[in-house]
């Protein structure tokens, strides 16, 4: 089937929504709410695909702030996941309300798509990938079970239409010990703040004997109250990742070992708690060329990325484990302005990076559009998902 016309109509329906979808990035970006907060983005998105006929489910897996968005009945299902989180006093510094107004507008343009060809869009609010792994509760508790593939692009500081990403795990971190006069009775105290420090020394022990794309950082959270005081408890957060999931569950117990061997040693209490896991990404490679082949129609170049490098982590790993899918890197500032600082914040509510995102928006709605028309694509697609688990 020649797709050209039909992809020529997704470009235009984008066109014709730029400004009300830059409102909606502008009022993310503006509006910024941390994990499991947001309650406002939630809305805000649910209504706008309301208003273009999807059928919403809000609160999704007990999660009050996700929500699916459905329309069209048959299959292929193609999912768009959006994400709306942002960072703890940095706000959107990786670009969420960019990710999110790409998903919307890729998907109500996807419309078109659906009405001539059949199958189904749907569009999954996936909140608190920053912190919780929200991406990853869903998954577990069933979200994507009616889903053939999923897409998500990704603002950063370059292209690639493969993102790697690293399996990780959060671990939170308590002492507890035994407070006391630091000068006039230290010896009846328990410091739970050297255990915590003991614990950063031996994690940074570790880190010389680890494999190359392996991290394990953190920060101190609680130090204590008053330096005369011996301090009765800290607390710290952590993150480990790997670049592979068994690899990961062996760092887990290395990790683990410092925390303990700090509390034999000072004599304070240790508590933990892991969070959820952010497993590897699996990068569909046949989903990601024909993205890759819509963004150079656009007039981008996108390489298809390295195999070697490696990002962040991301929940969006948990749903490839599932379903097909891919997550391209789409330039919105140069590479040296980083994700995660103020800079890219910035960045995220700039013109030029809502157009590029646009583009991006863009190429995922006619990916759908060559998925959607070619059965022996998205056999080929499945085939490789399944070769790969």
């Amino acid at each position: 089937m020649d797709t050209g016309a039909l992809k020529k109509d997704v470009r235009a329906e984008i066109d014709k929504r730029r400004r009300e979808l830059g409102d909606i990035s502008r009022k993310l970006h503006q509006h910024p709410e941390v994990a499991f907060q947001e309650n406002q983005a939630s809305s805000w998105l649910a209504e706008y695909l309301e208003e273009n006929s999807f059928a919403v489910e809000r609160g999704l897996c007990r999660l009050p702030t996700a929500f699916s968005a459905r329309y069209g009945r048959g299959r292929p299902v193609i999912a768009f996941l959006a994400e709306y989180d942002a960072l703890p006093k940095v706000g959107h510094a990786c670009g969420h309300n960019l990710i999110a107004t790409a998903s919307l507008a890729a998907a109500v343009a996807s419309r078109l798509a659906v009405d001539k060809l059949g199958g189904g869009v749907m569009v999954f609010g996936t909140p608190g990938e920053e912190l919780y792994g929200g991406k990853a509760i869903m998954a577990a508790r069933g979200a994507f079970t009616d889903v053939d593939m999923a897409m998500i692009c990704h603002p950063g500081g370059g292209n690639r239409a493969v993102l790697n990403t690293l399996a990780c795990l959060t671990l939170e971190v308590e002492f507890h010990g035994v407070a006391a006069h630091a000068s006039a009775r230290p010896e009846a105290g328990v410091n739970a703040l050297e255990a915590m420090i003991l614990s950063f020394n031996s994690i940074n022990s570790l880190r010389q004997h680890i494999r190359d794309h392996a991290r394990i950082h953190g920060i101190i959270t609680d130090g204590g109250e008053a330096a005369n005081i011996v301090p009765a408890h800290s607390a710290g957060t952590f993150m480990v990742r790997a670049d592979d999931d068994r690899y990961l569950d062996k760092l887990k117990d290395r990790v683990i070992g410092c925390f303990t061997g700090a509390a034999m040693a000072t004599g304070a209490k240790l508590e933990y708690k892991w969070g959820e896991k952010y497993t590897a990404m699996v990068n569909n490679m046949t989903m990601a060329r024909l993205f890759r082949n819509n963004m150079r129609s656009l007039g981008h170049r996108m390489p298809l990325g390295d195999s070697s490098r490696w990002g962040g982590s991301s929940d969006v790993g948990n749903v490839s484990q599932l379903v097909p899918a891919i997550q391209p890197l789409v330039s919105i500032a140069s590479a040296s302005v980083l994700i995660h600082t103020p800079q890219f914040a910035v960045a995220a509510a700039s013109g030029d990076a809502l157009a590029r995102m646009l583009d991006a928006a863009r190429a995922m709605a006619m990916t759908a559009v060559d998925l959607l028309a070619s059965p022996e694509t998205v056999e080929k697609v499945q085939a490789e998902f399944f070769r790969n688990k």
